[in-house]
């Protein structure tokens, strides 16, 4: 493992189950050297993954808030910044709840919008000048399908996460030649995770390992991203297994 002081810490933000990206996200920059904070507004979930990453010889620390108001997020920023300047900050929370249209309240519209798109903003707002003053820095996000195309049943969620794209390729655009590398990372078809697993039970068993996402694979390729040299640095990274219809 490369040493833990001479890099940057990682800020990943909407951590929930163990076995689920966010977690896999951490567990990737821990791994290599990067002092993680993971957020997240379920302590019990935090305090699993920290021991679960423990057990792997992992040290990651944890905070608890809600990545919808911005002074949890402010704060999640500065506890970061106490392992180590800033250098990865990754907007991962998010939930979905499909519904049909006419059935669906401005409330869970509203909520869908607070949890994907103004969270990513907030936490834009307050990373974007840690990073600045540090020299540079790497800001992604998690996108979905509904980045890309709006289904039935899912106007909320698609809504947001297009938001959501659309802010980061005007802050790529704006932050790009200052050194911050932003880049929607699109998570396009169904995890293997808790969550499926716990909603869609029997779903696993029918597909298969390799025709959901892997979360060690997805966590892959953020690393991956931040690697990345100025002169090749990707905007809009597209990720889905090889059975995904698209």
């Amino acid at each position: 493992m490369t040493n833990q002081i001479s890099k940057g810490s990682a800020l990943i933000l909407g951590v929930g189950a163990y076995k689920g990206l966010g977690a896999a996200i951490a567990r990737r920059f821990a791994k290599e050297g990067h002092p993680v904070l993971i957020a997240g507004r379920t302590e019990a979930k935090l305090q699993t993954t920290i021991e679960q990453l423990s057990q792997e010889g992992l040290q990651v620390a944890c905070a608890v808030g809600d990545a919808t108001k911005p002074e949890d997020v402010a704060r999640f920023i500065s506890e970061a910044e106490k392992l180590a300047p800033l250098q990865i900050a990754v907007q991962n929370a998010g939930e979905n709840t499909p519904s049909p249209f006419l059935e669906t309240p401005a409330e869970r519209f509203i909520e869908h919008w607070q949890v994907h798109t103004l969270s990513a903003f907030y936490l834009a707002q307050a990373a974007l000048p840690r990073m600045l003053e540090h020299g540079g820095g790497s800001l992604f996000f998690t996108g979905a399908s509904g980045s890309l195309r709006g289904k039935a049943n899912f106007a909320p969620f698609a809504s947001a996460k297009a938001g959501l794209r659309m802010l980061a390729q005007s802050l790529a655009r704006e932050f790009g030649p200052k050194g911050i590398h932003v880049a929607s990372i699109i998570v396009d078809g169904i995890i293997d995770g808790d969550r499926t697993v716990e909603l869609l039970p029997m779903l696993k068993g029918n597909r298969g390992t390799d025709r959901m996402l892997q979360v060690d694979e997805i966590a892959r390729a953020y690393w991956h991203l931040h690697q990345q040299h100025r002169s090749t640095w990707t905007l809009e990274m597209d990720l889905r297994p090889y059975t995904e219809h698209f």
